[in-house]
């Protein structure tokens, strides 16, 4: 019997690190510590997995996918939760330059950007049951008769490490109901 042994590769990597402001917090009030937590996980942890998932892929010589979770808040302002804004927005920087950079490897690095998620997470955090913060989240979205669901978001994520995606990278995915258009 012959065996063949591969070498383990790095084809996909999704990161879905990130956390959300524990207060809301204006530009005049930041915590500097809050937001260096803040950072910490969503620009530090999202950038060490970008990093080292691209290194694989250029070392295997694979044309990957990479995609980074960002927000809606990330390509908005707002009023409120400015350390989580400001991290969302790095993370689409990180996204920009890492899809421009990497292109040259044939790696595509793409963000999906969902509205707010009623996630076991956010609704600790937000004290509310999952049905309260999906009514309140949904006050957000222009797309009537549809609750974001987790589910949207992977096939999202899905679509864009699929072949069907070959030719996109450098894209934020907005997977917001039309939240970024206002109402």
């Amino acid at each position: 019997m012959k065996f063949c042994y591969h070498m383990q590769q790095v084809d996909i990597m999704f990161s879905n690190a990130g956390i959300v402001s524990p207060t809301d917090q204006t530009v005049m009030e930041l915590d500097m510590s809050q937001l260096d937590h803040l950072f910490g996980v969503n620009v530090r942890g999202m950038s060490l997995c970008v990093k080292h998932a691209a290194r694989a892929m250029v070392e295997g010589h694979v044309r990957g996918s990479i995609v980074c979770t960002g927000s809606v808040g990330g390509s908005v302002g707002s009023s409120r939760s400015t350390d989580y804004t400001m991290s969302k927005h790095a993370v689409l920087g990180l996204m920009r330059a890492a899809s421009v950079q990497l292109a040259a490897h044939g790696i595509r690095v793409n963000c999906v950007s969902p509205n707010g998620l009623a996630t076991p997470l956010t609704c600790k955090l937000l004290g509310m049951s999952e049905e309260k913060a999906q009514e309140t989240y949904q006050k957000y979205a222009r797309l009537e008769g549809v609750v974001l669901t987790p589910k949207h978001v992977a096939d999202a994520v899905l679509f864009l490490v699929s072949d069907q995606a070959e030719f996109i990278t450098g894209l934020d995915l907005r997977v917001d109901g039309g939240f970024a258009y206002g109402k």
